[in-house]
């Protein structure tokens, strides 16, 4: 299968965000390309995960999980798995952009989505990597058992930890308290004088009668 490996700026080793090279939606391509991959020597790395409001402690993030290969390949949540998991106010991007935007972020090689209906592992199973990166929160909500299980379709399980003070759902938390305060400032007075001036005026009729 052919990589357009060395090209200045097209294909998945290309110095720009390369897109339509990059996003690999079809497991099945994903699978030969991976093998192929390996088949000339490289060690695959593989992580997964929401990528909502893309931020520095992302890409510190892949910046950290390269290093522990030569092809990293990314998974990113569908919005229907976000909402699924986080409720119905996430993502707050939707997927189309998500997926984009970690095309821009230069250790990422390939980019595949990860769909609600997919069995449990899918990704991971597909690609098989040498070394699969996972967060503190992954390790935490599997625990020892499931982890054990997932360590059989990868060669090393490396845990990161936050590479960022805040997470993404921290900074929404603190965004709509903000939006929250200001809405409270703003509008609920504003709300009280007109309910207010509404029953006056209903007074002033029946008195009129």
């Amino acid at each position: 299968m052919a990589i357009k490996r060395y090209s200045s700026n097209g294909g998945i080793f290309g110095i720009g965000s390369n897109f339509k090279d990059r996003f690999v939606p079809d497991y099945r391509r994903l699978k030969k390309l991976v093998d192929h991959c390996k088949g000339i020597g490289l060690k695959i790395v593989l992580t997964q995960g929401t990528y909502d409001m893309v931020h520095i402690g992302h890409a510190r993030y892949f910046e950290e999980a390269k290093k522990h290969g030569d092809l990293l390949v990314v998974g990113v949540d569908s919005d229907k798995k976000v909402r699924a998991r986080k409720g119905p106010d996430r993502p707050l991007v939707p997927q189309a952009e998500r997926l984009e935007m970690v095309t821009h972020l230069r250790p990422v090689d390939i980019v595949t989505i990860k769909e609600h209906h997919m069995p449990q592992w899918h990704l991971i199973k597909t690609v098989r990597p040498d070394v699969l990166i996972v967060t503190e929160e992954t390790v935490q909500k599997y625990g020892k058992a499931k982890m054990k299980r997932m360590a059989a379709y990868c060669g090393v399980i490396k845990t990161l930890e936050p590479m960022a003070t805040t997470s993404t759902s921290a900074k929404i938390r603190r965004m709509q308290l903000k939006l929250a305060k200001r809405f409270e400032k703003a509008i609920i007075p504003r709300m009280a004088d007109m309910i207010s001036d509404a029953l006056l005026g209903r007074a002033h009729v029946k008195a009129g009668k």
